[in-house]
């Protein structure tokens, strides 16, 4: 499948991505080796991190190094995230992954030191190609911590569309390595 021109929707450039996604070999430990010797020189403790899908980076080794968290997806009284600890997540959410239940505690995202967000591709300057629900979007206006986005090396793309209200990261893990954002 040819990648689709930067201008083009972004319901063409998931199709595109999740069928790249496809192809990928696991390298999921790779992944978290580079995001491990990252957070610690970065001296980041506590990690918001997410629980895989199918097909992404799987980062829960990092579960010995780090007190991680994860989200739970709430649609009532509007769709949002909110945080709670990782080891606590043992309900199957609507798109698929584990969440915590309702009635796990909640930790506050200013207690984070870094958040790893998942996403079908990533571009240079930071732009997120997510699933579309805005959830990541909604969360993280201004959070001031660390800002990492997670993705095979395939997916790592010169450029992708965005918009004004789609949240960037500073820096973008791979296989390969952890970059800056331009």
């Amino acid at each position: 499948m040819t990648r689709p021109p930067c201008g083009a929707p972004k319901p063409e450039w998931r199709e595109w991505a999740f069928a790249v996604r496809r192809e990928q070999p696991d390298a999921s430990p790779a992944v978290a080796t580079q995001l491990r010797d990252f957070l610690h020189a970065q001296g980041a403790r506590r990690v918001l991190a997410y629980h895989a899908l199918p097909g992404e980076p799987d980062v829960s080794a990092l579960q010995s190094d780090f007190e991680l968290l994860t989200t739970r997806t709430r649609y009532k009284p509007e769709r949002h995230l909110t945080l709670h600890p990782y080891a606590s997540a043992t309900e199957v959410s609507r798109a698929g992954y584990l969440q915590p239940p309702a009635t796990a505690p909640q930790l506050p995202l200013g207690s984070v030191d870094a958040v790893l967000l998942p996403g079908l591709a990533y571009d240079g300057s930071g732009t997120r190609l997510g699933y579309g629900g805005g959830f990541y979007d909604r969360l993280l206006p201004g959070y001031a911590g660390l800002l990492v986005g997670v993705v095979w090396s395939a997916l790592l793309l010169p450029e992708l569309p965005g918009e004004a209200h789609d949240v960037r990261v500073g820096w973008v893990a791979t296989e390969r390595g952890v970059s800056a954002a331009k």
